[in-house]
């Protein structure tokens, strides 16, 4: 009778134990590192060496880095995107070797053809370990002016704007053909659109539907408008009284990266206006 009754004690003492080391393995902290380096960089245009202004939001340039430190076949980390002043920041990423590079509306950085191989590639590689300034230098599809300052009359704001191509036809088409796909199309200015909002981070993403205007163009029906001023009108009536914030975009029929279907938006700089 004893051995019947030591037996099932001694089996639920070895239950406990074992349930007691898988709660203690369960509840073991990690020893990694917190993510501590900080990465800041900013895009420019090659040529004027301003910044390359773009949307806060996922139609503007986007940031992508990929640890090579794991092997060949790791995934990139979480992409993040510039800010409109076309710079960058990012406080939490780990230390390793990465593979840094930016997408948006100029020339691809890191071109293939169609088998994969490697035409050019203006990509960073490098080993991040405390804070670094990563700049980029790029070719922009197009330059977005103001022409004068934008006028307001019973509710609506009348703006001007010169468009240029921040890259000529040839250098677009030698970079780009060899990719594979190529068609002139792909230089047709498609859209300009005036955006107004409330708020100074205007963009695609940060635009009230309600006053912002959009002129749309056929295949290569804008190119003799390269250059010369544009007369953009907002929609709807904007109230007296109220400040709003105007900014103009444009963009050709080229996605970036090739094959996303996103094609970015060329911007200028934000400007304030007040309603009266």
């Amino acid at each position: 009778m004893k051995q019947l009754i030591i037996k099932p004690l001694i089996g639920l003492a070895l239950l406990v134990l074992g349930l007691s080391n898988s709660a203690c393995s369960f509840f073991e902290l990690d020893n990694y590192d917190a993510p501590d380096v900080t990465i800041t960089g900013q895009v420019t245009d090659v040529l004027t060496g301003k910044p390359v202004l773009t949307d806060q939001g996922s139609e503007g340039i986007r940031v992508r880095l990929t640890e090579l430190s794991w092997g060949d076949n790791v995934e990139h980390n979480p992409d993040f995107y510039c800010m409109p002043g076309g710079n960058f920041q990012n406080t939490k990423v780990f230390k390793g070797n990465y593979h840094i590079t930016v997408d948006g509306p100029f020339i691809p950085l890191q071109r293939r053809d169609r088998d994969g191989n490697i035409l050019a590639d203006e990509s960073i590689v490098m080993d991040l370990e405390n804070s670094h300034d990563v700049p980029f230098k790029v070719q922009p599809f197009l330059h977005i002016e103001w022409v004068g300052e934008p006028t307001v009359q019973n509710g609506k704001i009348t703006a001007q704007v010169r468009v240029t191509r921040g890259v000529s036809s040839a250098d677009f088409r030698a970079k780009v053909e060899p990719m594979g796909n190529y068609n002139d199309n792909l230089l047709n200015m498609t859209d300009i659109q005036l955006f107004v909002s409330y708020s100074s981070s205007i963009g695609y993403r940060a635009r009230d539907e309600r006053w912002s205007s959009r002129m749309d163009y056929a295949g290569s029906s804008f190119d003799p408008l390269f250059g010369q001023t544009i007369t953009l009108v907002s929609n709807g009536v904007i109230p007296a009284g109220r400040t709003v914030f105007v900014r103009a975009a444009a963009r050709i029929n080229f996605d970036t990266p090739v094959g996303s279907g996103v094609r970015r938006w060329n911007y200028n700089a934000a400007k304030e206006v007040l309603v009266n």
